[in-house]
């Protein structure tokens, strides 16, 4: 469920960005807790960051006031809900790793080599 969360955000972003951005991002969930809502139904805390390669490319993906990563999440959000089955409640955060393609455990993981 974790990889398939980290996929859900890293393609909705790649569709709203387009050209923007290049694929040059990779999605990492660091924290996925289930848990009750005060009216007894599940739910998941998922917490998540988005790496980019550039200060430049942090800028868009995160937009102006915000914008561009709240329509990612909420996206991402809908989504998860749909294959879940229960409400996810997604934080996300834009980083820059600018070397992050050169670590072949983060490129394995993405089937990019």
């Amino acid at each position: 469920m974790r990889q398939l969360a980290e996929e859900t955000i890293r393609e909705k972003a790649l569709k709203l960005l387009q050209d923007e951005v290049p694929h040059g991002i990779y999605v990492e969930v660091e924290k996925m807790k289930e848990r009750k809502n005060k009216n007894g139904e599940d739910i998941y805390d998922i917490e998540a960051t988005i790496y980019c390669l550039k200060n430049s490319h942090k800028g868009i993906i995160i937009g102006k006031n915000g914008e561009m990563l709240k329509r990612i999440g909420r996206l991402a959000r809908i989504d998860m809900e749909e294959n879940f089955g229960v409400k996810v409640n997604l934080k996300t955060w834009v980083k820059v790793k600018e070397d992050w393609q050169d670590n072949n455990s983060i490129v394995k993981k993405f089937k990019l080599q």
